[in-house]
This record gives C-alpha cells, structure tokens and sequence, in this order.
C-alpha cells in the first residue's frame, strides 16, 4: 500500500503493491519481463504458461529477489485448463485483479500456402485463448464483486501488415477489436480492458534474427531506427495495471519506436 511515506505522488498512482496479478505466457520473452515487474512492485503473481520447469525458474527468480509468486501451468487454448489455473489463483493469493493475456504463437508463412492447421493454432492460441483467459478472469472478478484490469498483448501487426504474416495479424486484429467489445460489455462490473500494441522488441528468441542482414533491413525501417526492450513496455504496463488508467478502458496503446505511422 502507498502511505506517502517517502514515496512520491507518481510512484502512489502507480501502485499495485499487494494486488494479485495472472500473466500468460509467463515463461518467457515478455511474459517472464511482465511477471518480474509485477513482482517487484509488490503484487504477487500467478506465472501461466505450458513449461512448467521454466515457470520454475522464473518463480525462483522473483523469491530470490523478494518477490510473490506461484506457478500454474496452462494451456489458454484448453478451457478448463483455464479454469484450473483460476483456481489456482484464488487459493494461492486471491481473485486476480490483474489479468494479462500474453500467450502467443507467430504461424509465419505466405498465404498461398500456409497450411490450415497453422492457422488455426494460430487463431486458437492468440484469439481464443486470450478470449478464454479473459472471460473467466471476468466472471471470477463479477462473482467476487472486485474490480479489476485485463490487459491483452497485441501488436502492430494487428493494426497493418507485412508479408507472410496473414495468420498472425489477423489474430492481433481481433484481439484488438476483441479487446474493445469486452471493454464495453464489462464496463459495468467495473472491469477495464486493455490492449498494449508494441513494435519489434529484442528478446533472446529474436535476437540471432536481428542480427542477420534481413533484420538489420526491418530495424532500418523504424523511424527511431532501434528496437525496443521490454523495459520499454513497463510504463505502459504499469498505467494500464494500476488506479492511474481507472478512466480508461477499450483503449490499445502502440509502442514501437514510430513503426505504425511510417511509410516504410
């Protein structure tokens, strides 16, 4: 809780302190970034994703740093797989009042001749499963009476495109539409849905990517002309997860270095 004991005005708005926080794909890559934040700023976090070893890792990370955390491993495309990981949840520490919807495949390949199974994992995993995710974090919120925050990853993928990436922009671009249905469904129960839309962003499964020459091509398009890191996102992350967005719901929020508005 922030008491304003040697804390400032910002840092209080910002506060998350003692909040149960979910987050998916919490493994790795963003998600594993999502859920340290959280933690290190006092909530205490369920890390959802399918390894569990790796959940393992992470958790020990966030006690060894005096964090809260537990594990729950989770299949968003699998309902009561879903279902059980809430479960988990509310036993562990509580309703969550935070719910991140992280979890996502990329399917790359040229429509002409994607395979259909591609797209459907595709589909099924960023869209529906991020649907999933939300819809019982929302009942669960209405059951306990709590208001609370969902926030969906999406990305600039959702909102233009780029070759060989049908299956993947599509799903962005109905989470993003997705997320601004459910925002004005739920607005009433007090719960406020969200989407963060970034750019290219620099984590250990892109980075040998990057560094080829076809990278360097794409990272040369970026008006700022350098990728983003996951820090990049925290600020955004922690608006949107805290009392300072409690008059903002329905919103996606673009962080990729000027990408969307280029020509490029």
């Amino acid at each position: 809780m922030c008491l304003y004991q040697g804390v400032g005005l910002v840092d209080c708005i910002f506060d998350i302190s003692g909040k149960t926080a979910l987050v998916t794909g919490a493994s790795s890559g963003l998600g594993r970034h999502f859920a340290i934040t959280f933690a290190s700023k006092g909530a205490k976090v369920i890390l959802a994703a399918r390894g569990e070893e790796k959940l393992k890792e992470v958790t020990t990370h966030i006690d060894s740093n005096g964090g809260q955390a537990s594990i729950a491993v989770t299949d968003v495309t699998d309902a009561n797989s879903v279902r059980r990981a809430f479960d988990t949840a509310e036993a562990t520490f509580g309703v969550p009042t935070i719910v991140v919807n992280n979890s996502g495949i990329a399917g790359s390949g040229l429509a002409l001749e994607l395979d259909e199974h591609i797209w459907d994992e595709v589909i099924d995993t960023n869209l529906r499963g991020a649907w999933l995710v939300a819809q019982q974090a929302a009942q669960r919120m209405v059951a306990a009476q709590v208001a609370g925050t969902i926030i969906n990853i999406a990305s600039i993928a959702g909102l233009r495109v780029a070759t060989a990436m049908a299956a993947y922009s599509a799903s962005k671009a109905g989470l993003i539409r997705l997320t601004e249905a459910l925002a004005m469904e739920w607005a009433r129960h007090r719960i406020r849905v969200n989407a963060i839309a970034p750019g290219y962003i620099l984590t250990p499964l892109n980075r040998e990517f990057f560094d080829s020459p076809a990278g360097q091509k794409m990272i040369s398009r970026i008006p700022q002309k350098h990728l983003g890191e996951p820090k990049d996102l925290d600020g955004t992350l922690l608006l949107l997860a805290s009392d300072a967005s409690r008059y903002m719901t329905g919103t996606t929020i673009v962080i990729d270095g000027g990408h969307s508005v280029s020509s490029l």
